[in-house]
């Protein structure tokens, strides 16, 4: 097997934070079809344990879920931004907090079946308090749970978010594992 043949694609919607193109590809069959993309580019989520061993979270609202959610913080990674220093970034200015180390623990796409979207998700520890510094459209609560009560949120629901959910389990991994 091989990647499918772009034969054709065309950007019809250029915006702040995606941009959506319609590929023409080429099937192995030999017939053509197209495909919309979401085009994001690279992101950095990271989840933060605090010396108590509780997660840091922060809950904001998202505009296509019509809702706050609880989530990990994270960010669209800056053009040529090395992803460890992009989750620090983003850390540091959704909640305050800086790590002392942090590790790169795998990455994912955030919606395989349109978006291109890479999410690079980190393990922070050693964290120093700070004073958060959001982007002006940014309106976070930062709030914290130990894994257990998160692993919890996650279970029943509340937590509804991909990448929190990745980052959640993987903190939780030895309670069940």
């Amino acid at each position: 097997m091989r990647p499918y043949e772009i034969l054709a694609s065309e950007c019809l919607i250029k915006a702040n934070i995606v941009d959506l193109y319609r590929d023409t590809i080429l099937l192995p069959n030999g017939k053509t079809t197209t495909r919309e993309v979401v085009r994001r580019g690279r992101a950095a989520a990271v989840i933060a344990a605090l010396h108590s061993g509780e997660i840091l979270f922060v809950r904001q609202y998202r505009h296509a879920t019509g809702d706050f959610q609880l989530e990990i913080p994270a960010g669209m990674l800056e053009e040529g931004e090395d992803p460890a220093a992009g989750a620090a970034r983003e850390l540091e200015e959704e909640t305050g907090y800086r790590p002392g180390k942090i590790r790169e623990l795998f990455s994912f796409y955030s919606c395989i079946g349109f978006c291109d979207e890479v999410l690079h998700l980190f393990l922070a520890e050693d964290l120093t308090s700070g004073t958060p510094n959001p982007d002006e459209d940014e309106f976070v609560v930062v709030e914290t749970y130990p894994k257990e009560e998160a692993l919890r949120k996650v279970l029943s629901g509340e937590i509804r978010d991909a990448k929190t959910i990745a980052g959640v389990l993987y903190m939780c991994q030895e309670i069940h594992g």
